[in-house]
């Protein structure tokens, strides 16, 4: 199995991150009918605070989260925890007319995400791996990546019914799965990337995983890490219920 060189990189500590809780949550209905996905809560948190939890033991000091469905409650939600680190940006989508996805929002909140590599984050990923973060961000080489995704092994994951993403190649560059009718890994929703491959993109509604199979990937810069133990997939009411039974049973 091929796997990114985990050698620390000399660079720069990444501090900021951009957390995507803008989407609708249809598969999450009907407890996303009164709140978006981001505020569903598994093991008596919300979803997007276990991702800030995260990036905060992790080091990360200011997060941008982007906000649509049921925006209000979702800024309130924010506001309440602003003595709590990661210090936070909320870059509001609801005056458009739906939301712009993962690399449209990206590139909307731009302004607020300064220069340089960043994490960017799905606001409904949950992992039982300390290590993940600190791991990921350590192995960002900016000369051979683009992208540094979080992965997770299918065989360790709950919640999870789909075909998988990725296969990794021998030079440990991420190869998607294409017409294979399955890959061992899925996108565990947090990559490392870089502020200057967003800047010269125009803005509208685009998804990153368009990037990652049609540019990064076949130039080869695109890398996976893997999280090392269980992915709780959160997506939909019964995924859910089985991720809080394990984050209990971990306790």
């Amino acid at each position: 199995m091929g796997k990114v060189n985990a050698t620390p990189i000399a660079t720069a500590p990444i501090t900021t991150a951009m957390v995507f809780a803008a989407g609708l949550g249809t598969r999450m209905r009907p407890l996303t009918d009164d709140r978006p996905k981001a505020l569903v809560e598994v093991d008596g948190r919300a979803l997007v605070d276990h991702m800030l939890d995260r990036l905060a033991q992790a080091g990360i000091t200011h997060a941008v989260v982007n906000a649509f469905h049921f925006a209000p409650r979702l800024v309130a939600h924010l506001e309440a925890r602003a003595a709590r680190a990661p210090k936070l940006t909320i870059v509001r989508e609801d005056h458009l007319a739906e939301p712009l996805e993962t690399e449209g929002g990206l590139i909307h909140a731009l302004a607020h995400l300064g220069d340089g590599p960043i994490l960017t984050c799905n606001a409904d990923a949950i992992w039982l791996d300390d290590t993940a973060l600190p791991r990921l961000m350590a192995a960002y080489d900016p000369a051979r990546m683009n992208g540094l995704l979080l992965l997770a092994d299918l065989s360790l994951a709950t919640g999870f019914d789909g075909p998988g993403d990725f296969f990794w190649n021998d030079d440990g560059t991420l190869k998607r799965r294409g017409e294979a009718a399955s890959a061992p890994y899925a996108y565990a929703g947090v990559q490392v990337t870089d502020t200057a491959f967003f800047k010269v993109k125009a803005p509208g509604k685009r998804s990153l995983a368009r990037t990652w199979f049609d540019e990064w990937g076949p130039a080869g810069r695109l890398h996976g890490l893997c999280i090392e133990g269980a992915w709780l997939h959160v997506g939909d009411p019964e995924a859910r219920d089985v991720a809080e039974e394990r984050l209990r049973a971990a306790r």
